[in-house]
């Protein structure tokens, strides 16, 4: 198993949460992990952008070459496209459709969409929406990441294991609804296939 993951997104999105996430799962299923410092942390809205490296195998860099990506988790779909040279010809990007305006010639949302409608491999969905329907918009990175389980190779279990010890303790009531949007983002992207 081997999986080459960039994660873009804005500052205050919840990147380094999909990230811890999908580490601690691939620790506890016994893989191997590197991931490269996360850029754009120290400032809400400003770009943010790591890589995440998963293997069975032991990984020695931390940064993935350009066009060796297996995908990509994009929060953010301007911030998509920033990275879809990252990705390898047969990877998937999988992209938040709600945009985080942070710039003033932030370009129109159609065009970004009709970009990504292009990209071979692609799962668009309104995380932001789809969180507001279950729970709270705050979990709209949780229904990205459960976008993403169809193409991680990893356990579900895992991933859910991992929320519980990331959001445990903050209560029973977060845990779950960040469990709901794990499950409806990964319905998401498993009715995409079946379309497609």
């Amino acid at each position: 198993m081997k999986r080459d993951i960039i994660l873009a997104g804005v500052g205050g999105q919840g990147i380094l949460t999909i990230a811890a996430s999908i580490g601690l799962a691939a620790i506890n299923s016994g893989l191997h992990l590197k991931q490269a410092e996360v850029h754009g942390m120290s400032q809400r809205g400003g770009a943010v952008q790591s890589h995440l490296r998963i293997s069975s195998e032991e990984v020695y860099s931390d940064l993935i070459p350009q066009g060796k990506a297996d995908m990509i988790i994009a929060v953010e779909p301007m911030e998509s496209l920033r990275y879809i040279n990252m990705l390898n010809n047969e990877g998937w990007l999988i992209t938040n459709t709600y945009p985080h305006v942070n710039i003033h010639d932030y370009p129109e949302l159609e065009t970004i969409l009709e970009e990504i409608k292009g990209i071979k491999n692609h799962v668009a969905l309104d995380a932001e929406q789809k969180a507001k329907e279950i729970s709270t918009a705050r979990a709209a990175n949780i229904v990205m990441l459960g976008a993403s389980l169809p193409f991680l190779e990893m356990e579900i279990n895992q991933i859910e294991k991992a929320l519980f010890t990331l959001f445990g303790r903050k209560g029973e009531e977060v845990v779950q609804n960040n469990l709901k949007a794990l499950h409806a983002g990964k319905e998401i992207a498993e009715q995409y296939l079946v379309r497609h």
